[in-house]
């Protein structure tokens, strides 16, 4: 299991600003994971739960880059891609998606519709984070999209966050790893679908800071419903997957 990169130097695209990214995603836990993560990185970050909310976000303030989820309300994650190409305001701003929608035809049709790089769930954060220093650093050097490997990521890659703050000299670095030896064992859980066993496979310790430490546990289900993901501190489990 790999250990993901958390310390990252910040970026800068002026003296004088820090870049806006677009963070646009359905569930909340995710785009507090994003903003976390990137708040780290010197970013302002902006939300939206929704195509629609992502749009009139999109057009308001100059962006460096967006990173989107496919399945969205209102406005999917396709049409997203297509819209902000068209408008001249957005038409260079990098796109990153970040999906669940893993089939090669579904890759091939968001990479068409004007995404500069797309990641399938699971997907570490590290990665992520990776692709957003490349983006923003040299957008007209994007690199084709590309569906990240699920057997090289070894747990669900959008873990639930709690509300990191905007302020990156209020979060306080501490240990962020990955591991299959937890400081909290995983419960033994059953597939809300189909009620089979959800397997074990490993676990991410992160968290504002030490004093506030998190856990999700990720699980397989053994009767191929997908991956899941489990929130010590909630106890809520959601299919990642």
């Amino acid at each position: 299991m790999r250990q993901p990169a958390f310390e990252h130097k910040r970026i800068t695209v002026s003296r004088h600003r820090m870049p806006t990214i677009l963070v646009v995603d359905a569930d909340q836990d995710t785009r507090a994971l994003y903003c976390q993560s990137l708040t780290h990185l010197g970013c302002d970050v902006v939300e939206a739960c929704d195509g629609r909310d992502a749009l009139s976000k999109a057009f308001g303030r100059p962006l460096a880059l967006v990173i989107t989820e496919i399945m969205l309300p209102f406005v999917d994650g396709y049409a997203l891609c297509e819209i902000l190409r068209r408008d001249r305001t957005t038409a260079d701003v990098p796109i990153l998606v970040v999906t669940t929608e893993a089939r090669p035809h579904q890759i091939d049709r968001v990479r068409q519709a004007g995404a500069d790089c797309v990641l399938t769930k699971p997907t570490m954060i590290d990665r992520i984070v990776s692709d957003v220093r490349r983006l923003v650093a040299d957008p007209r050097g994007a690199e084709p999209s590309v569906a990240v490997n699920r057997e090289d990521e070894a747990v669900a890659g959008a873990p639930a966050i709690a509300a990191p703050s905007r302020r990156v000299s209020q979060v306080k670095a501490h240990s962020r790893f990955t591991t299959t030896t937890p400081p909290v064992a995983p419960p033994h859980l059953r597939c809300p679908f189909c009620d089979g066993l959800l397997i074990y496979e490993g676990s991410y310790v992160g968290g504002v800071n030490a004093k506030n430490a998190e856990q999700w546990d990720g699980f397989v289900c053994g009767g191929s419903c997908g991956m899941f993901q489990y929130r010590q501190r909630t106890r809520k489990l959601s299919r990642v997957g």
